[in-house]
């Protein structure tokens, strides 16, 4: 039987999925160059061909999830900015549902401590996303759908907490509940705290 040889890109996408995969069973600080040589069917040695190091490996996992989580592109003319944003939270609520070692990785306070240039691309990550949402809600604040009293960067600084609070209970709370849902209809409640009070 011939064996097909994979290509080195091919090859560092298994082993990236790999490592995903096994953050979400066993925990991302857990996971060792065995376990993902094991994963893939190569060598520790074959492992290191690909990724000159361990921290390597977990950039390209970063830039993998910063892909999946950096999907949406904002219109300025967007007419309705809350719809929007409500979208923006539902499909990066999808995200996470689908690849649920997503939160254990975000918030791996070991993987950020050994690989500060993996904590930089997450921030710089979370600080796209909470100014994307701060311009919905600049939007939204000028054409009257929250009250001026509602800083932009505040609003979209809650709702980004929400996001990683819902998604951390959904992965304690052994993904019990359908995260979007959830985290859609809490958000929903949240922006309406935003909305002008009608006397």
């Amino acid at each position: 039987m011939t064996r097909i040889r994979k290509s080195a890109e091919d090859r560092k996408r298994e082993i990236v999925m790999a490592a995903i995969r096994l953050a979400g069973d066993v925990g991302p600080d857990r996971i060792t160059t065995q376990h993902l040589a094991d994963a893939v069917g190569l060598t520790q040695p074959a492992i290191f061909r690909h990724f000159a190091t361990k921290s390597d490996i977990w950039l390209a996992v970063g830039e993998h999830i910063a892909k999946a989580l950096s999907k949406e592109k904002t219109d300025p003319q967007v007419e309705n900015p809350l719809e929007c944003l409500r979208d923006l939270v539902f499909d990066h609520l999808g995200s996470i549902a689908r690849t649920p070692a997503i939160p254990a990785i975000l918030f791996s306070r070991e993987l950020h401590v050994e690989n500060d240039q993996l904590r930089q691309h997450f921030e710089k990550l979370m600080q796209s996303r909470r100014e994307n949402f701060a311009g919905l809600f600049a939007k939204a604040r000028d054409n009257g759908d929250i009250t001026p009293r509602v800083a932009p960067e505040d609003a979209a600084a809650l709702v980004l907490a929400t996001i990683q609070g819902i998604a951390m209970r959904w992965s304690l709370e052994n993904k019990s509940f359908d995260l979007q849902a959830e985290g859609t209809r809490l958000i929903s409640s949240l922006i309406d705290g935003f909305k002008p009070v009608v006397s």
